[in-house]
């Protein structure tokens, strides 16, 4: 059984899955509030499930971009869990889960973050001949760059500001594909999908050496004279 954990923004899920197949999942609001909520959770998705944390043979992260501090309770809580229960870890790109319910397009798919400071994190996945592929990597970027690119349609997804909405469809027009409503809000059964096809190959990572994605450091950070 795998418990794949993201806690990237303000979203925060959890799941358990059986060979990537979800058994148990659960979607709520966190806000900031993950460090008080993330265990209960957690504990409430396991009584659902009828199963205990020995039950776990894995772990699945979603790495971010996302939340400081989001980003890291879910990593701290994912590599205790591994350290403690021996059991492997996988990390998997936030933008990635958001991308991959719309593999099945077999369009370029877009995924989209507010990054602050007037930008936005983004990379581009596709669907090409049964194997999904990253075509571009995740990172920072102004709106007016991204746009700039786009020369087919596109699938563009995540938890896009209205105001972003709004520019794609003006600038892009046939060439967008925006989603909307509950198509974006991330679950973290495609987190398992996506965690338990590594997995399988035995593809994991090294449990003390995986950091967040981060993309930009802090916005409070040591100053030089403090190090």
């Amino acid at each position: 059984m795998e418990l794949a954990i993201d806690t990237s923004t303000d979203i925060a899920s959890l799941a358990l899955s059986c060979e990537g197949n979800v058994v148990a999942e659960t979607t709520w609001r966190a806000g900031q509030n993950h460090t008080l909520q993330l265990v209960p959770n957690l504990v409430d998705l396991l009584r659902l499930a009828k199963l205990d944390l020995a039950g776990i043979s894995s772990l699945v992260i979603a790495t971010g971009p996302g939340s400081f501090n989001g980003l890291r309770v879910g990593m701290s809580l994912a590599k205790g869990l591994a350290f403690a229960l021996k059991i492997p870890l996988v990390g998997v790109s936030t933008l990635e889960v958001t991308a991959y319910p719309y593999a099945a397009t077999m369009r370029p798919v877009c995924p989209i973050q507010d990054a602050g400071r007037g930008e936005i994190a983004t990379a581009l996945f596709q669907m090409k001949r049964g194997e999904w592929r990253r075509l571009i990597e995740e990172h920072i970027t102004a709106l007016d760059d991204l746009l700039r690119v786009v020369d087919v349609r596109t699938v563009f997804c995540g938890e896009i500001p209205d105001g972003v909405v709004l520019q794609i469809r003006e600038r892009l027009g046939g060439k967008a594909l925006v989603t909307g409503g509950g198509g974006n809000i991330r679950r973290t059964g495609y987190l398992a999908e996506l965690g338990w096809r590594r997995l399988k190959d035995g593809d994991f990572d090294h449990s003390p050496a995986l950091q967040p994605l981060y993309l930009r450091r802090p916005s409070i950070t040591v100053s030089r004279k403090g190090r």
